[in-house]
This record gives C-alpha cells, sequence and structure tokens, in this order.
C-alpha cells in the first residue's frame, strides 16, 4: 500500500475527537499552539505514515525530520507485517491452542479449550489439583478479557462451568509461577520479556527486546497500565527507565522500590535461544513479538504475535537521543 493510500484509508477511520483530544493533552505539556500541534501530525501522517498515538508515544513533536525517519510509526509497522508475514498461517499464533500445541515444546503448563462443548467432568479433571488458574479469549490482544480464577470461584462446578461457556471461546491455562528476580519487580501480575525476532532478506534474529513490568494489575500489558523498559541484547540488563503509553517514566518500581536500570533478567540467554528455535516452527511468519515468562526453571513462552504492537519499541524514553528503532529493523530489511 502507498504512503498516500494508507494516509486516505487511515482518514477514513479517524477517531478525530480523541485526536483532538491527543493535541489538547501535548499543548498543556509543550505549550505549542492545538492548532499547530494538529497541522505537524497531519504532516507526519503523510510523510511518516503516524497517526497521532505514535505522534504522542514517540514524541514527534519534539524531534526533527532526520530523527522522525527513525520512529516506527503504525503505517511502517503495517508493511513490515504485511511483508513478512503470509496471513495464512497467522492461525498458528492468533488462536491460542494452536499455539499452544504448535509450541508445546516451550509452553510446558497444563491447559483446556473452553467452548460450547465444555463438561463440567472434563473442567473438574482441569481443575483438581489447582487452586487458581487464567482465563483467556481465544482470540484477542492487548489482555482483553482476561481474568484469573481461584479455588472458591469453583464451589459450584456446574453453575462455573456454564459461567466459562458463555464467557468463551476461551483457553484456561494452568499459573505460570516466575523467577523470584521477576517477582521482585512486581508480584501482581507475570511481567514477561517480548523478544521479536525477524527472518529478513538480509538477515535473520533478534530486533529488540523489552521488559513488560506489571503496575498492580494481573497483566503487564502496557495497554492495562503496565510499563516496559529496553533490555541489552547481550546482557539481559534492562537499559532504559520504565515508561508506560502515557508517557509517566520510573527509575524504581512505584509499588516494589525495585530499581528498573541495571535489572538483570534471569536466564535471557536461554530465553534468546528459544526464540531464535522457535522462530523457524512457522517460517511463513517471518517477524514474530515472543511474549517469554521467565520461571525459576527457565524461560516459558505466553504467546506468540503474528501482528506485533509498535507501540513498546517506539516509547520517547526509550531513545533520549531521538533516534528510533528502525534502523535496528533496517539491519533486517530493506524499509
Amino acid at each position: 500500500m502507498s504512503r498516500l493510500s494508507y494516509v486516505i484509508k487511515r482518514v477514513g477511520k479517524m477517531d478525530f475527537s480523541r485526536m483532538m483530544d491527543t493535541a489538547k493533552m501535548l499543548h498543556k505539556k509543550t505549550g505549542k499552539p492545538t492548532a499547530a500541534l494538529l497541522a505537524d501530525m497531519g504532516r507526519c501522517a503523510v510523510k511518516y505514515n503516524a497517526g497521532y498515538m505514535d505522534y504522542k508515544i514517540a514524541e514527534m513533536y519534539r524531534l526533527n525530520d532526520a530523527q522522525r525517519r527513525t520512529v516506527i510509526t503504525r503505517g511502517i509497522s503495517n508493511e513490515i507485517v504485511r511483508r513478512m508475514n503470509d496471513k495464512a498461517y497467522w492461525h498458528f499464533f492468533d488462536d491460542k491452542t494452536q499455539f499452544n500445541t504448535k509450541f508445546a515444546k516451550w509452553i510446558q503448563r497444563d491447559w483446556i479449550k473452553a467452548d460450547e462443548t465444555l463438561t463440567a467432568e472434563a473442567l473438574g479433571e482441569f481443575l483438581k489439583d489447582k487452586e487458581q488458574f487464567i482465563f483467556k479469549p481465544l482470540e484477542g490482544s492487548s489482555g482483553q478479557g482476561i481474568e484469573k480464577y481461584v479455588k472458591k470461584d469453583w464451589e459450584n462446578l456446574a453453575a462455573f462451568t456454564e459461567k466459562i461457556k458463555q464467557n468463551g471461546p476461551a483457553i484456561l491455562e494452568e499459573i505460570v509461577i516466575q523467577h523470584p528476580e521477576m517477582a521482585r519487580m512486581c508480584p501482581t501480575s507475570v511481567n514477561t520479556v517480548r523478544i521479536a525476532t525477524l527472518l529478513g532478506d538480509k538477515q535473520e534474529g533478534i530486533v529488540y527486546a523489552f521488559l513488560r513490568i506489571g503496575n498492580g494489575k494481573v497483566m503487564d500489558n502496557v495497554d492495562c497500565g503496565g510499563m516496559a523498559a529496553r533490555v541489552d541484547l547481550e546482557s539481559g540488563m534492562l537499559l532504559t527507565v520504565g515508561a508506560d503509553k502515557q508517557g509517566n517514566t520510573f527509575e524504581k518500581h512505584p509499588i516494589t522500590g525495585t530499581s528498573i536500570i541495571g535489572f538483570q533478567v534471569p536466564y535471557f540467554e536461554e530465553a534468546k535461544q528459544m526464540c531464535l528455535e522457535a522462530m523457524h516452527v512457522v517460517p511463513q511468519v517471518r517477524f514474530v513479538a515472543w511474549d517469554v515468562a521467565i520461571t525459576p526453571d527457565g524461560p516459558r513462552f505466553i504467546e506468540g504475535n503474528s501482528f506485533p504492537s509498535h507501540a513498546v519499541p517506539q516509547f520517547a524514553a526509550h531513545y533520549p537521543d531521538g533516534i528510533g528503532i528502525l534502523p535496528e529493523f533496517r539491519k533486517f530489511l530493506d524499509i
């Protein structure tokens, strides 16, 4: 899709009310006139395929043209996915039961599919040795619809089975126990490492890694109030402050007080190797963002994303010099 075609398509779907709210918020933050910010958003849309959320998250209002060309905007991200990932194979990632089956070697936890065929007997068998479990809609993203249930919730197994069936289709999964170091950062959520791999035209390997950190909720997802910090690919150490989608930054975790910069991710080398091996399982999907939990026994997959969010890899706080992550992608492919 050409840049102009993309812009026209996006304009047709634009939420102008939210765009105006974003411009007003940035006016308060920067002192720049709202009209000027709106005009600049329009220029960035045409020139860099940037939406108003890109403009906000990457703080494009403070960047010059050279810096703006290094931001991985929504339009650029969409183009990478379109070129790299054959949509006929997305189902291996988008359907969580198919993902767990395809990548069972690296899942290593109990799970069951919950749809209209689920029986109380089957659910009872799954629950018999569990104190809690995670409910995930079969398809979905950004942590939407994910719930945690505990033993008291299924005291009436028949009624609970009907509730689960009504809320499905879904996958029910054994709770992942994270490494004590990861729990020290934030114990309320499983804090996953997002590792993106690319089977590129120039080379293959890992493009980036970020630790997604919860902030009091069950999920670590940035769309659920979580934050992220960039992981050094060589050492597995956090390089940056934590940052959330609202532009807040954290040197220490606001709940636990754990220092973010310099935090060492356990088993990071093993996590990298797991992703580098897994990226060849479905080679028709060449760009995947893997969400990896670090357990006391090593890394485990939570899920793989065939249409990775481009939000986390462009938070302005991770690029204090204004040079974004797009140059890293250009090591793998022409874009």
